[in-house]
């Protein structure tokens, strides 16, 4: 394996795991509206488990508004029915046409207990970055094995796989200070 090939490889997994995180914090509820928080909600769609992102528009009125506009008019009560069972801790209220979730505000305490979470997730997307560094290292020392890299080229290839895991580090931390300072905001 050539270092190029090496390099590319651990820089898609680690995007891959930034990908994650912004992913799983987008879905963590917090004092604002945001259409993420009904997306792991699933809907009886005529038998099928659906997300109810797939059978119905989700809209924001600004700041704490989440509209869900059905769009088969027999759906809005199912609707209501999976948001409700999702323990999201929002009461839907369906006016027969959309259905509106006022997301309350957090108290002190429980923004605490989002900004907890947020930091015990940002630390397992760490050592999921460290995990494909390692692995990087050892394809590395396989290949300095099997004489297709000399010392050298392998430690400078090493350092560079240290400086890709260093920069994804910082983007995991980035993308946490960001989401604790959405949730703390009041």
């Amino acid at each position: 394996m050539d270092e190029k090939t090496i390099l590319q490889e651990a820089e898609d997994k680690m995007k891959k795991v930034i990908e994650t995180l912004k992913k799983t914090l987008a879905s963590m509820r917090t004092g604002r509206a945001s259409p993420a928080l009904l997306e792991k909600v699933m809907v009886d769609y005529y038998g099928v488990p659906t997300p109810v992102n797939q059978v119905a528009t989700i809209g924001v009125t600004p700041p704490r508004t989440l509209v869900v506009q059905a769009w088969d008019k027999k759906m809005l009560g199912p609707i209501e029915k999976a948001i409700q069972k999702a323990d999201l801790g929002v009461m839907p209220v369906n006016d027969g046409n959309v259905i509106r979730v006022t997301i309350p505000a957090l108290s002190g305490e429980r923004r605490q207990e989002i900004v907890k979470g947020i930091r015990k997730q940002a630390e397992a997307e760490k050592v999921n970055v460290r995990n494909v560094r390692r692995d990087a290292i050892d394809v590395i020392r396989k290949a300095e094995k099997n004489k297709q890299l000399s010392e050298d080229q392998a430690r400078k290839i090493q350092d560079k796989v240290q400086k890709l895991t260093d920069k994804y580090i910082k983007a995991v931390d980035e993308v946490v200070a960001a989401k604790e300072k959405e949730v703390m905001e009041v």
